[in-house]
């Protein structure tokens, strides 16, 4: 129960970039994109290396840390263009 309560927290995070209106970012789209894949990347790694009685605060922050690293790690790459 607890892995599928991470996963949906997980997407839910996920959706939540997809949605917040990407024509806002006109621009950075290589931030939105790096922000959702880091976010995504970050809960997985989080919720597995938090152990088993803290997966969901670990993928929080994972997904926290891995959004933030990607958005900028996105905007970076997406301006060398």
């Amino acid at each position: 129960m607890r892995k599928t309560t991470c996963l949906m927290a997980a997407g839910t995070m996920l959706a939540a970039g997809f949605f917040a209106g990407c024509e806002t970012f006109e621009g950075h789209e290589g931030a939105v994109i790096g922000s959702a894949v880091g976010a995504a990347g970050g809960a997985v790694i989080g919720s597995a290396a938090a152990g088993s009685g803290n997966r969901g605060t670990g993928a929080a922050v994972g997904a926290v840390v891995g959004g933030v690293a990607g958005g900028v790690a996105g905007d970076q790459l997406h301006d060398k263009k």
